[in-house]
């Protein structure tokens, strides 16, 4: 979220602009971050209540601010239908493996112990499936002798600090 919002400040990302940040965990330190550098933010909290409760609660708060695009960082909750139908073609996730290759959790684990000689990651469309809409873009990462999780996801992180801000100005250019 950072790094699109340093994207869109350097002119990265031209006529665009971060509305809201929105979480489903009010001690999100995104929701910190994103204040203090004052952007909006909105804690919806999803305890003891349905998922299409909660999700309608944050259609509205979209809607409320005429959000165009809905760039999912750390989120992680598979999305309903009511929510993507909502915004179907304008939800867009970033994944830290060459989808369709390690999606859903842990995917930098699932690369070290497949013994895979690259793995990166990807920018997709947000359909119903696990990690399955369409890609936008993705970039390669190679897996060195004597990675780890943390060492490998590092390198990733840096890769998708970029692709992500490159994947979204593509995507409104559009």
């Amino acid at each position: 979220m950072l790094a699109l919002h340093d994207a869109v400040r350097a002119g990265k990302i031209p006529n665009a602009e971060i509305v809201v940040v929105v979480s489903d965990k009010a001690d999100a330190r995104g929701l910190v971050l994103a204040a203090e550098r004052g952007i909006e933010t909105i804690a919806v909290d999803r305890q003891g209540r349905k998922r299409e409760a909660h999700e309608e609660e944050i259609i509205g708060i979209l809607h409320e601010r005429r959000v165009d695009l809905i760039c999912l960082a750390g989120y992680m909750r598979l999305l309903s239908p009511c929510f993507i139908n909502a915004f179907r073609g304008r939800i867009l996730n970033i994944h830290p493996s060459l989808l369709p290759s390690f999606p859903g959790l842990d995917a930098q684990r699932q690369a070290l112990e497949h013994g895979v000689k690259f793995t990166g990651c990807t920018v997709h469309f947000v359909d119903e499936t696990l990690d399955g809409g369409p890609i936008i873009a993705q970039r390669a990462v190679p897996v060195l002798e004597g990675d780890t999780v943390e060492t490998l996801s590092e390198r990733i992180l840096e890769q998708e600090h970029q692709l992500y801000a490159e994947a979204v100005r593509s995507v409104l250019s559009v």
